[in-house]
């Protein structure tokens, strides 16, 4: 039996956020690193919420991916399945807070991308049944051998509970909107749990009708479909019901990262056998707290902080 009870799937990056908030990329005068990536930070956002969490990822052959892992072991995320694809670069991702609530980023990922190279046969085949969470996101479908690696993935955990696609869209990343939606749809057949914006959704199964979006998840198999709503809140939906829980009430900072955050406190409510619509509240708080925050990884909250504002406590 696997020790884990999270493992996520993608990227990493080293991102680069600008200090001045508001400012644009003219006017941005220095920047502050950070370890980032979505599953990266999923992970991280769980082993601040205290458990043993992994990121099966690559990072490039440069003294970034050196600081990349080392970061990852300082916010206790097990790096067993983060290595080093030689030839490659580690990606970098630039924000400027501009405006603060949809901040632009800029990645830089040269070819060959190392989140990229995911190989059969680099995670256990009891890690993969076995970890109570496999956290997928859609961006690791976009390229090979990464896309064929994590749709093996998909198929050897059977459907098994919790299976989380995350319908993460990052347009950059894909050759065409057409060819997500077939790899992307193609996935959730996979999955017992969906998580992703309007956009995303509208990708995927092609409407950004929160409602419409969670019916055609649940057509899809999904037992669990969470459309994030942004500042109007989350809606979830199961087989048989259906909760609209409302924005948490914060002064918005950065937008980056709150999705991450809500990610990995969402799989602390799933681990903790929370219902549906207590696991999601938390997760929703969780990401407001890193929204009234700059940086993703080091903004990620603890749960007596999540807790409190839950409780009316102003973040």
């Amino acid at each position: 039996m696997t020790d884990l009870k999270l493992l996520t799937v993608g990227r990493i990056s080293i991102d680069l956020y600008c200090d001045q908030v508001g400012a644009n990329w003219g006017a941005a005068r220095s920047f502050t690193k950070a370890v980032g990536g979505s599953p990266t930070n999923v992970a991280i956002a769980a082993a601040r919420l205290g458990h043993r969490a992994a990121v099966y990822t690559k990072v490039g052959a440069d003294p970034f991916g050196q600081v990349a892992v080392q970061e990852l072991r300082d916010f206790g995320v097990d790096t067993r399945y983060v290595t080093t694809e030689p030839g490659t670069v580690t990606p970098l991702a630039f924000g400027v807070l501009d405006p603060p609530e949809d901040p632009e980023l800029l990645f830089r990922r040269d070819p060959p991308v190392p989140d990229f190279q995911l190989r059969p046969g680099e995670v256990d085949e009891a890690t993969i049944k076995q970890a109570p969470i496999l956290w997928v996101t859609a961006g690791a479908l976009s390229q090979e051998p990464s896309a064929s690696t994590v749709e093996g993935l998909l198929q050897l955990r059977a459907e098994r509970r919790h299976t989380v696609l995350d319908l993460d869209y990052r347009p950059t990343f894909w050759r065409s909107r057409a060819e997500a939606t077939a790899r992307i749809g193609a996935a959730l057949k996979h999955a017992t749990i969906a998580v992703g914006n309007r956009e995303e959704c509208a990708v995927a199964v092609g409407t950004d009708d929160p409602r419409a979006a969670a019916d055609r998840l649940r057509e899809r198999g999904v037992e669990l479909a969470i459309v994030k709503l942004g500042g109007d809140g989350v809606l979830l939906a199961t087989h048989d019901q259906e909760w609209l829980i409302a924005p948490a009430s914060i002064q918005v900072l950065c937008g980056l990262g709150a999705g991450d955050a809500f990610g990995g406190a969402l799989a602390h409510g799933l681990l903790n056998g929370w219902p549906p619509e207590r696991a999601v509240a938390f997760a929703n708080a969780a990401g407001g707290l890193v929204a009234a925050r700059l940086l993703c990884s080091q903004a990620m909250p603890y749960e007596h902080e999540v807790l409190a504002l839950l409780n009316g406590v102003p973040a």
